[in-house]
């Protein structure tokens, strides 16, 4: 395991995120409306509701004990508006937000799951589509989407799709929406992601300086790319936050130059940041990857709620 740990000039500016304890005895109100599906699959039998509007809402108690609300939402911004979905505990907050961008396979039920136990830690944590702009596309069956040649042509024309700017916008448009939100607490938040959301964590992370305190990338690709102008390496000047990487083992998307390439850029910017290599292949903290490692996904989930306890905000 190789680690790296720059000093860095940027300390810890934030107040630890001290625990709390919360009453989580008693149920919902039964209501006659029942939830969508997918979402419903979260809810293990708990009374639901669905709220009046475009956006709904389900209540429910989630596999980890704990009672959250999902709310369907839509992220204004110039000339439109895209979805995403917000999970926050039910118990009393408002909470730190955390922005959790999904793997190349897209926004999917795994990663709502994900997105729910982040929840469990007393987070709110929003889910873009990331796709968005390519309308509605067919969700990914990531146990053959890499096998099969159709699936992973289109699975790499929508990554091609995205460009930082985009990134860069969109994630803009989420900080300006979480901050009108009451479940929400005011000022900067955490990104986390997933490979391709890895490189989004870490360049959003440069690119929206103090709003993000914290950004975690785990088996992130493309982090430290030469002749790449939107490289999160290159933004290393404007990052503010504290950054954390777990990079995979025999990983080209993130091979051994890209890894020195950014230590050496955080280094000189002195950015604070810790990289670790985990012993598991590139997908290892998602469950529904074929490279899966529930070893190595415990111990990124260790590492980024150590990492959002630390920096961000109650």
């Amino acid at each position: 395991m190789s680690v790296y740990s720059g000093p860095g000039r940027h300390a810890p500016r934030l107040a630890a995120h001290r625990s709390r304890t919360h009453s989580l005895s008693g149920r919902p109100p039964q209501l006659a409306v029942k939830p969508r599906a997918d979402v419903l699959a979260l809810c293990e039998g708990i009374d639901n509701e669905t709220a009046v509007g475009s956006s709904e809402r389900t209540r429910c108690k989630n596999r980890y004990g704990r009672f959250m609300t999902t709310v369907e939402v839509s992220i204004p911004m110039a000339g439109g508006s895209f979805p995403a979905s917000l999970h926050t505990p039910t118990s009393q907050g408002p909470w730190p937000a955390v922005i959790m961008y999904p793997d190349a396979g897209g926004t999917r039920q795994t990663f709502r799951s994900m997105a729910d136990r982040l929840t469990s830690h007393g987070y709110a944590v929003l889910v873009p589509d990331v796709y968005w702009r390519s309308g509605t596309w067919e969700p990914f069956s990531m146990e053959t989407v890499f096998t099969e040649a159709n699936e992973r042509a289109r699975l790499f024309d929508l990554m091609g799709s995205l460009t930082t700017d985009m990134s860069v916008s969109d994630a803009g448009a989420m900080l300006d929406f979480l901050a009108t939100r009451p479940e929400v607490t005011p000022g900067p938040v955490g990104t986390t992601g997933y490979c391709m959301g890895g490189r989004m964590s870490l360049t959003v992370a440069g690119h929206h300086g103090d709003r993000i305190a914290a950004a975690a990338s785990f088996h992130g690709g493309g982090l430290a790319v030469l002749d790449n102008p939107g490289s999160p390496h290159l933004a290393a000047g404007r990052t503010v936050a504290i950054i954390y990487v777990a990079a995979a083992i025999n990983d080209a998307s993130f091979d051994a130059a890209q890894q020195d390439r950014l230590s050496a850029a955080y280094d000189a910017a002195g950015v604070r940041y810790t990289m670790e290599t985990y012993q598991a292949l590139h997908g290892f903290a998602v469950p529904d990857n074929p490279t899966y490692n529930q070893e190595a996904e415990e111990r990124h989930w260790t590492a980024m709620t150590t990492l959002f306890g630390s920096n961000l905000t109650t």
